[in-house]
């Protein structure tokens, strides 16, 4: 097994040895910024060493450097790695009671720099690192330096790394900014960062960071025996149902939602008791509950003379005994309540225990992270979940939320370029069925592959856009609003707007006798609208996946193509039906004249009926 170049400092006497992936981390980063100013993201797991990483590019900076952090945990931490080399680095942090910053090097907390930006504003910092740069929230406007002058009129006020970047590069516009991570994503964000250097677009136009110029797998580092290997147990007999939980607007859950789960709950007693069985043979249990009421509860049912709780309302002074008693092993089991989940390092930690549902992938492995760090004599890390949470730990990070509990990710080829998107999707077997895909992600000539999977048309220029844009990307004209076409509809004598509750497929012939597609579109109160598709040869067929299957597919770009009337209606599973149909009469017949898709307006969709009139047509 691989040394622990991650937890064990070398001597002062000489150099740490960097591990093959942390060089090549290096090297990425002064690749990136000789030819760029552009701010990179390097993502490592938790407990890969990020803190060499750090020392090694500062060490080999020409001018001074700048790392912040959010905690002094993680100011001390990367200070220490530094002084590894035989170095001196000044500390500015009033958590650690210095407020050092002549040196080359500076290590500081994030409010502390904030509180005293006089002493960094002369501009020889020619690099800034921010450490879990996942938990900054950047605007890339925002931090112009044309804008930074009127931020008085922001919308919102500037978070603090805002102000510190702003001051920096006033005295320098060309400084160099560096985020490190192991979970590149801010909770109803999506990705921190643009593009990635492997060839694929992750994150939006305008974030801050442009580009992830590194990035080592977890599951890499586990075959080849960098971290622990994590056991999960999904608890079998007793257990929590947050499965009716429903995130905030931030993304986040209610504490008192999560109370409501677990507050007196008969399951809490055999939990504990399960996870102190597991544990029996084990050095290390962290245990994250869901709140301090959780958390108490737990604790009062764990042994009393091995156990302790720390929270975000622990005084700094408890806290840092509470903890140091646990990394000496004088307490076995550590309680927290979201303190915990980055900036802890204890190599000992064999079992994480998780009484809480987590509402992303990137948190759920930031918690079992705490566990995966080597440490002697340990051989892998177990992994209890009593929260019935949906994530793999080593899934990949994908921007949309997840929009059900059956979804998956799922790779999906793009029909122009070739790239292997990653999607929520459904299979059935290796079949991809389902994704939820807007855009390709894959980079053509260094810019986005401009093939959508879903769109919205352009009724001025026929340009396709993302299905929530307002205005045209191609010609720059407003987007009609559905409401206002379901409105505008609503008002003609000769319309007809169904609020879609099925979608009907059948394979039939014309008043000719020629055989025909027949989709007929059912609303809620029995009024039907449908339309008419021949297939029999390579131009109908054709034009069929032109105007009805790239909308219609619930897996667009999967080469879907049938070949008679009789295949679309025997795999009619394939296809999505739309939120609305609007219908003109023409003649004594109604034609489809419009279909939306991806509705999220002010009207009710018929999935969603509920007994109110509310909003409907007719009320």
């Amino acid at each position: 097994m691989p040394n622990d170049a991650s937890s064990t400092p070398p001597s002062a006497s000489r150099a740490p040895e960097l591990r093959p992936y942390q060089t090549q981390a290096v090297d990425n980063v002064i690749s990136h910024f000789r030819g760029s100013d552009d701010p990179a993201v390097v993502v490592l797991p938790t407990g890969s060493g990020k803190s060499l990483v750090i020392a090694e590019l500062a060490r080999r900076a020409r001018g001074r450097v700048l790392v912040l952090a959010h905690v002094r945990e993680l100011v001390e931490q990367n200070h220490a790695k530094y002084l590894a080399y035989g170095l001196e680095a000044d500390i500015f942090s009033a958590g650690l009671k210095r407020k050092e910053s002549a040196r080359q090097v500076v290590f500081g907390s994030v409010q502390s720099v904030v509180n005293g930006l006089d002493q960094f504003a002369d501009g020889d910092f020619t690099l800034l690192v921010i450490d879990e740069c996942h938990r900054v929230s950047l605007s890339k406007a925002a931090l112009s330096t044309e804008v930074a002058d009127s931020r008085a009129n922001s919308r919102r006020a500037a978070s603090t790394y805002e102000k510190v970047i702003a001051r920096l590069r006033e005295a320098r516009p060309n400084l160099k900014i560096l985020g490190l991570t192991a979970t590149p994503y801010r909770l109803g964000e999506g990705f921190i960062y643009h593009r990635h250097y492997h060839g694929m677009v992750k994150g939006p136009e305008d974030a801050f960071f442009r580009d992830c110029v590194f990035e080592q797998p977890l599951r890499v580092m586990v075959r080849q025996g960098y971290l622990a290997e994590p056991k999960r147990i999904d608890a079998a007999l007793a257990f929590y149902d947050f499965s009716r939980l429903m995130p905030q607007r931030d993304g986040l859950f209610a504490e008192r939602d999560m109370n409501a789960v677990v507050q007196g709950n008969r399951a809490t007693p055999q939990i504990v008791a399960d996870v102190v069985e597991r544990s029996r043979e084990r050095e290390g249990v962290m245990i994250f509950a869901a709140t301090v009421a959780h958390a108490e509860e737990v604790l009062g049912l764990l042994p009393s003379a091995e156990c302790a709780l720390v929270t975000g309302a622990t005084p700094g002074p408890e806290r840092e005994r509470l903890i140091e008693a646990f990394k000496s092993r004088r307490l076995k089991y550590l309680v927290n309540v979201a303190v915990l989940t980055t900036g802890f390092d204890a190599p000992h930690v064999d079992v994480i225990a998780i009484l809480r549902p987590t509402e992303s992938v990137g948190l759920y492995q930031q918690i079992v992270g705490r566990g995966l760090r080597l440490s002697p004599a340990k051989q892998d890390c177990l992994i209890l979940d009593y929260a019935g949470n949906p994530w793999e730990l080593y899934a990949p990070e994908i921007a949309q939320a997840r929009p059900d509990a059956d979804s998956e990710p799922v790779q999906v080829e793009c029909p122009e370029c070739g790239f292997a998107n990653t999607f929520w999707g459904k299979r059935d077997g290796d079949l991809v069925i389902e994704h939820h895909g807007r855009r390709c992600q894959g980079l053509v000539g260094g810019q986005q592959c401009t093939f959508r999977f879903r769109f919205k048309v352009c009724e001025q220029c026929g340009g396709e856009n993302d299905i929530a844009a307002r205005a045209c990307g191609h010609c720059g004209e407003r987007l009609v609003d559905p409401d206002d076409k379901l409105r505008d509809a609503l008002k003609l004598k000769h319309a007809k707007v169904l609020r879609v509750s099925g979608m009907e497929l059948k394979a039939t012939t014309n008043g000719r006798g020629v055989p025909r597609l027949k989709v007929i579109y059912h609303d809620e109160d029995g009024e039907t609208l449908d339309e008419w598709f021949g297939l029999e040869t390579p131009a109908q067929q054709h034009v069929f996946e032109r105007i009805f299957l790239r909308e219609h597919l619930r897996a667009p770009g999967s080469g879907w193509r049938p070949q008679s009337a009789e295949q679309a209606a025997a795999e009619a599973e394939r296809l999505r039906a739309p939120d609305f149909v609007i219908g003109r009469k023409t003649g004594r017949h109604w034609r489809v004249d419009e279909k939306l898709f991806d509705y999220s307006g002010r009207y009710r969709k018929a999935e969603a009926a509920s007994g109110s009139t509310e909003n409907s047509f007719t009320g």
